[in-house]
């Protein structure tokens, strides 16, 4: 069982009792737990999805419902919505097909210029693979002006090796170019260097050998590199972090409470600070899949991101751990802090009360 440390309480309170703050909280807490930021864990898990392929599958139909609910006067938002988000994304592919040989347009261009706001989001979000999910959520991090720092570090430091190759690789099919330039181009220093560290993709394979010489020796050079000397050595922290395999780390974190007075959590916060230092906490978290980490900023983003992204993977799983952490369903605290046409979808993502 996963206890909520008291600073994650603190934090809960603090944000009040309404609003996408609390929402955005406690879902990414319950995520973390649930393995949303730590997909690095377990590979092979299985899934459990809240949106599913349905039976008795007509593209064809669902395509001309499509259709009609656009041309609609005041457009049918609930018909697109009762359609896309009780879909698979594979079967979305299928009626966006359909749509086009019917319609003689794009369908995704037609969702576009009959939705707007939190809805054009979801459904736009919905439209996309996982990968390509992840691959456009980082390319409009690191666009324009200024950097989404945030988006940037949760997508990056929480993704396994393989997710991470199969991001690069769409990212270049869909931007015509290569994520690693353009991470190193938005991002400087130490950041940068674990960033890119991250999306080279160096993570050692998972072995059934444990070795605890290594797990010795990395524990103590974390510590000898951060809280034994005055200054950090972060180019080792970067090395031990983006490079050992998750099971290893997993062992090298807990034998690190051997050498220093502090977990790996309280050495980074004591360390480095800011973007580096919310980067080493996400990365901390994904390998031991308990949250004392509470992000700040665009709260309807982040909420849309984890059900979008997660409903046809586990959200099932955060459901449930959200009921178990807060005594409240996901459901019901969706439809609390969100209105209109936005919560129906997230409703119909969620697919139930609890």
């Amino acid at each position: 069982m996963h206890e909520i440390c008291p600073e994650v309480l603190k934090a809960l309170d603090a944000a009040g009792p309404s609003g996408l703050t609390r929402l955005h909280n406690c879902l990414s807490l319950c995520c973390v737990i649930c393995n949303y930021t730590p997909p690095l864990l377990q590979e092979s898990e299985p899934k459990f999805p809240t949106v599913v392929a349905v039976r008795d599958f007509d593209p064809a139909k669902d395509a001309a419902r499509i259709e009609t609910a656009i041309k609609t006067k005041g457009v049918d938002e609930q018909t697109i919505i009762d359609i896309l988000t009780r879909r698979s994304y594979e079967q979305r592919r299928e009626i966006a097909f359909e749509y086009e040989r019917l319609a003689k347009k794009d369908m995704i261009t037609a969702l576009k210029g009959a939705l707007s706001g939190s809805l054009e989001t979801v459904t736009l979000g919905l439209m996309k693979s996982t990968a390509q999910y992840d691959a456009a959520e980082l390319k409009a991090s690191m666009k324009g002006l200024g950097t989404d720092e945030e988006s940037l570090i949760e997508i990056v430091c929480s993704r396994s090796s393989e997710e991470l190759l199969e991001i690069k690789k769409v990212y270049k099919e869909m931007f015509k170019k290569e994520l690693e330039k353009d991470v190193a181009g938005d991002t400087s220093g130490n950041f940068a260097k674990l960033l890119l560290s991250l999306v080279q993709t160096k993570r050692d394979e998972p072995s059934n050998v444990v070795d605890y010489e290594k797990i010795d020796e990395d524990a103590r050079a974390l510590y000898e590199a951060g809280v034994k000397r005055k200054g950090t050595d972060v180019a080792t922290w970067i090395s031990i972090m983006s490079q050992r395999s998750v099971p290893h780390l997993q062992k090298v974190f807990d034998r690190y409470k051997s050498y220093s007075p502090y977990d790996m959590k309280e050495s980074i916060r004591k360390e480095v600070k800011g973007d580096l230092e919310k980067s080493f906490l996400t990365l901390v978290l994904a390998v031991t899949s308990v949250s004392c980490f509470q992000s700040k900023g665009a709260k309807e983003k982040v909420v849309t991101r984890i059900i979008v992204s997660r409903c046809e993977v586990d959200l099932m799983k955060i459901r449930s751990e959200f009921k178990r952490q807060h005594g409240r369903s996901l459901y019901h605290t969706i439809t609390e802090h969100t209105k209109g046409d936005y919560q129906k979808a997230l409703l119909s993502l969620c697919a139930g009360d609890d």
